[in-house]
C-alpha cells in the first residue's frame, strides 16, 4: 500500500510532465520564464489546477491566458505520456505563495532591524 493518496502521486507526476511540455513543446515567444510550482488534482482525477510562477509579474495574466489557450494541446500531450483512463482537465493559476513568502520575509527583516535599532539605543544609555 502506498503511503499517500493516488491524487497526490498523480499531482506530482502531472507537475513534472507539464513543466517538461511547457519547456520543450510550447513555442510561444511571449511566454517568458515560467516555473511550474505545483499541481493539485481532484480526488476523482478529473480536474487539475496547475500553479505557476512567472519571472515578470506584469506578464502573469498574459501567460495564464496563453497557457489556457494551449490547455487542450497540453492535455493531449499528457494523454500520450501518462497511462490513465482519464486525463484531467487543466486550469492554470499563478502561485501566490511565493509573493506571500516574500512579504513575510520583508516584515521579519523590518522587525529584526527595529530590534537592532532599539538594542543600539539602549547601549548608548
Amino acid at each position: 500500500m502506498h503511503p499517500y493518496k493516488r491524487s497526490a502521486r498523480v499531482s506530482d507526476l502531472i507537475r513534472e510532465e507539464i513543466a517538461d511540455i511547457i519547456l520543450n513543446k510550447i513555442k510561444h515567444k511571449t511566454l517568458g520564464f515560467i516555473t511550474v510550482t505545483g499541481a493539485k488534482v481532484s480526488d476523482d482525477l478529473r480536474n487539475a489546477t496547475v500553479y505557476l510562477s512567472v519571472l515578470n509579474e506584469e506578464d502573469a495574466d498574459k501567460t495564464i491566458r496563453k497557457l489556457s489557450e494551449s490547455a487542450s494541446f497540453i492535455k493531449g500531450e499528457l494523454g500520450r505520456r501518462l497511462r490513465m483512463k482519464f486525463v484531467p482537465s487543466l486550469t492554470f493559476k499563478i502561485d501566490e505563495s511565493i509573493q506571500y513568502g516574500m512579504k513575510i520575509d520583508k516584515l521579519l527583516n523590518e522587525i529584526h532591524s527595529e530590534r537592532n535599532t532599539l538594542d543600539e539605543d539602549e547601549d548608548l544609555l
